[in-house]
């Protein structure tokens, strides 16, 4: 008989069950969590973003502050609240955004409210920011212990129907005396009226007088955009300045659309044209009264917005005051490289920028002329495709190029100086965060399961030497990181703690995010003859589940190129420990084509994304039944989201010896449904190719339990992916579920639904394996069985699946 669980597994168990409900409510465990920091000045202060609680969505500007030494000798530490939004704005709750910022956050998977992002200038005391669509200014005190905030430009930007409306993408100049922004179709400029000293007692004295200004608008373009067209039109809409083109932020990671000069005299700026590229239709069924939302979207295989550069140069009068501008186009091979990646504009220096043509089998790294033409600075090739790496292209304050390499000799992801290889091989390296003479920081990894932080010298050998790589994270985990003159700020995430960990100058940051209550059961292991990097995640000990022999195996893989699940963070398996609680042995194995691994690694789903994926997760399972005898590999489910969902179903209908059942969430079923710059880049511009790699076709093989589960407003994987998968299934007389989401869009914010979609599919999973939900116990239940000795019915019959479609 089992002995009675004490007060600690109780509270455990109870914990297991508030899971789905607590996730939904913080966010993931976000809220509260410092975030998005950034070292300023000569590195004593650090900006941050964080809420105030664990269930607070509204997230304030705060600074912090390491000064020296204190009473005990150390350097003393401070955290300021430099603006709080409900201080600001009475309604700040009342999340009112323009279409456009509420886009650029879907494409940034930004879900927080408030303070979401924000600019500073080079001496690190002006930041701006948006509330509402409402632009403020915070100004930190010269003494740097104080700040005071206002509303920028309120006498033109206050009242609805102004011009100058709405502000999106606020960035200060480098100088703190302008502000530039976009509508979506005028590049706008604020003259910052910085008077300082302004007294109370003098109310004359008191108001500011901020200067607004056009410096470009969409319709004008023919005066500086040859070949453009002007002029409002039917078509004009498809036309917008200043903002990155849908495909930039989703996939190139690239949100902005304007760019100041270091010296403040001049901006270059984004212009694109959508009328290319087809036109989609996201409606709301629930509501039919409501018109469905047209937009243009980057379809594989069909035309994409055509994008150009301009560049504004400003003049000032001997007060400083602007007086006229003059604009200009950037002029590079657009037909042969359409894709504009990256922009970088640094002291001292030119623009440059990264442009790839449609297959990202070739890329040019260009430098801006005064003139408007560019001027190659270097070009790659590769046989299938180029990664993009976030920071680079970058140039060192002495002007060398660095560059990302995809260093297939020694299979390892690698940076170049001037065209030689600067980082030493067998590190992967993820992104370049700083750039100095004499070093670079950069994260990369060794062990894939890890991102390290590194200082890596320049100048060193192309094959490097070990010694010559300084680790400046304190343990592993997944780290970035911010550097100024020699200062450090840390970000990190580890499997020994469940709190995110920043440290500034080596000072803890506190968080205020809600913990799960429970850690992750899990150990690492590599499977089969790829060696696939897998974490199995078993039932804590006060599971009802702890003691069973043979556990049912859940898979759950992302599995698709571009991304990793299996590292060293804790934060990684807090659902999989939810679902190991519910009676599985959750396994997630990262396939061919997932990151970490080096190029060759990352090439072999070329053109073969679909077969090579699946073939990984069935090695995993066909290896996990020696490497594991608790699993039951007669009984295996998978679960999924987006390309996880594609693989879930995917797996039921290819691999139904193996894979048992599977919830498939917002998958691309049709792969020329999907955008450009992500399918092209895998798949290339042959439609065969997308119909051998599409599942459509696979309908009629389906003879396994599929619950497919898709929002009505994903603007990214578009339900018409699901809709035709059930269409096809349906024709062929195949039965499955299928479970539509109203008004919910790729990433599921919503709180009711993400809770509720834990408990649906874990009830599908329990009925299409034949398990009884002995998971969804209360703890004092539990406890009950527990002490009288009766068995989890793991291996027993039943069904509680309610609430999906289910289509005969």
């Amino acid at each position: 008989m089992a002995e009675p669980m004490d007060a600690k597994d109780v509270v455990a168990m109870q914990a297991i069950e508030d899971f789905p409900a607590r996730k939904a409510r913080t966010l993931r465990f976000s809220c509260g969590a410092p975030r998005s920091a950034r070292l300023i000045g000569d590195g004593r202060r650090a900006l941050f973003l964080r809420s105030r609680g664990s269930e607070d969505l509204v997230t304030a500007l705060w600074m912090s502050l390491v000064n020296g030494p204190g009473a005990d000798g150390e350097p003393a530490h401070q955290e300021l609240l430099l603006a709080d939004p409900r201080e600001l704005l009475a309604d700040a709750d009342e999340e009112r955004l323009p279409d456009e910022e509420r886009a650029r956050r879907e494409r940034a998977r930004e879900g927080g409210q408030g303070i979401v992002s924000y600019s500073v200038d080079e001496a690190g005391r002006k930041i701006v920011f948006t509330i509402n669509g409402q632009l403020f200014l915070t100004t930190i005190d010269p003494d740097g212990q104080g700040s005071n905030t206002r509303q920028l430009a309120t006498d033109s930007l206050g009242a609805d129907g102004s011009p100058w409306l709405p502000v999106i993408n606020p960035e200060i100049s480098p100088d703190g005396r302008m502000v530039a922004y976009t509508t979506g179709r005028r590049l706008v400029m604020v003259r910052i009226d910085d008077r300082e000293g302004l007294d109370a007692d003098n109310a004359e004295r008191l108001a500011y007088h901020d200067r607004v200004c056009g410096l470009a608008d969409v319709s004008d373009r023919a005066d500086w955009l040859p070949g453009a067209g002007s002029g409002a039109s039917d078509s004009d809409e498809t036309w917008k300045l200043g903002l990155a083109e849908f495909i930039a932020g989703e996939e190139m990671d690239r949100y902005a659309g304007f760019w100041w000069s270091p010296d403040s005299r001049a901006l270059l700026f984004e212009v694109f044209d959508s009328s290319p590229e087809p036109v989609w239709y996201i409606s709301d069924p629930a509501n039919p009264d409501r018109p469905a939302a047209s937009r243009r979207y980057a379809q594989a295989l069909r035309a994409n917005a055509r994008v150009y550069l301009a560049e504004v140069r400003l003049a000032f009068d001997t007060q400083g005051a602007y007086v006229s501008r003059e604009t200009f186009p950037i002029d590079w091979d657009s037909e042969g490289y359409e894709y504009l990646a990256a922009v970088s504009w640094t002291g001292g220096h030119r623009p440059i920028i990264l442009v790839q043509n449609r297959t990202q089998s070739k890329d040019q790294v260009l430098e801006i002329l005064e003139s408007g033409h560019t001027r190659l600075l270097e070009a790659h090739v590769n046989d299938h495709w180029l990664d993009l790496l976030p920071g680079t292209p970058a140039l060192t304050p002495d002007g060398r190029l660095i560059c990302a390499f995809n260093d297939l000799e020694a299979d390892s992801n690698r940076l170049t100086c001037d065209g030689r290889p600067c980082t030493p091989a067998g590190w992967q390296v993820r992104s370049l965060l700083d750039v100095a003479d004499d070093s670079l920081l950069v994260t990369a990894s060794k062990d894939p399961k890890t991102i390290d932080l590194l200082e890596i010298p320049l100048g060193c050998p192309g094959q490097g030497e070990e010694t010559q790589v300084r680790v400046l994270n304190p343990s592993p985990g997944i780290w970035t990181g911010s550097r100024v003159g020699g200062q450090l700020l840390m970000t990190g995430r580890t499997m020994e703690s469940p709190a995110p960990i920043m440290t500034h100058l080596g000072h803890s940051i506190a968080s205020m995010a809600a913990e799960p209550g429970f850690s992750p059961q899990t150990r690492f292991v590599e499977l089969g003859a790829h060696r696939l990097q897998t974490a199995i995640t078993y039932p804590s000990a006060q599971s009802p589940y702890a003691q069973a022999e043979r556990l049912p195996v859940l898979l759950k893989p992302y599995g698709g190129p571009g991304h990793q699940e299996v590292m060293l963070s804790q934060s990684h398996y807090w659902d999989s420990q939810w679902w190991a609680d519910q009676g599985f042995l959750v396994v997630t194995a990262d396939g061919r084509g997932t990151t970490g691994r080096g190029p060759a690694w990352d090439r072999a789903i070329h053109k073969e994304m679909k077969a090579v994926t699946l073939a990984d997760q069935v090695e995993a399972v066909q290896a996990l039944a020696e490497a594991e005898p608790k699993a039951d590999t007669g009984r295996v489910a998978m679960i999924g989201w987006s390309y996880g969902g594609f693989l879930s179903a995917l797996a039921v209908l290819e691999a139904p010896d193996v894979i048992h059942a599977a919830c498939a969430g917002a998958p691309p079923t049709d792969w020329s449904l999907y955008d450009t710059h992500y399918t092209e880049r895998y798949l290339g511009l042959d439609p065969q190719t997308y119909e051998r790699n599409s599942i459509i076709r696979d309908a009629p093989a389906l003879r396994r339990p599929l619950l497919l589960i898709h929002g009505f407003a994903d603007d990214n994987v578009s339900i018409a992916n699901s809709l035709r998968l059930s269409q096809a299934l349906m024709a062929a007389g195949r039965p499955h579920s299928f479970l539509p989401l109203t008004g919910i869009t790729h990433m599921t914010n919503d709180e009711t639904v993400a809770r509720n979609l834990l408990i649906m599919q874990r009830d599908f999973l329990y009925q299409a394996l034949g398990m009884e939900a002995g998971g969804a116990q209360s703890p004092a239940r539990a406890e009950s069985d527990c002490a009288a000795g009766r068995r989890p019915l793991v291996e027993g019959r039943g069904s509680r699946h309610q609430g999906a479609l289910r289509v005969s």
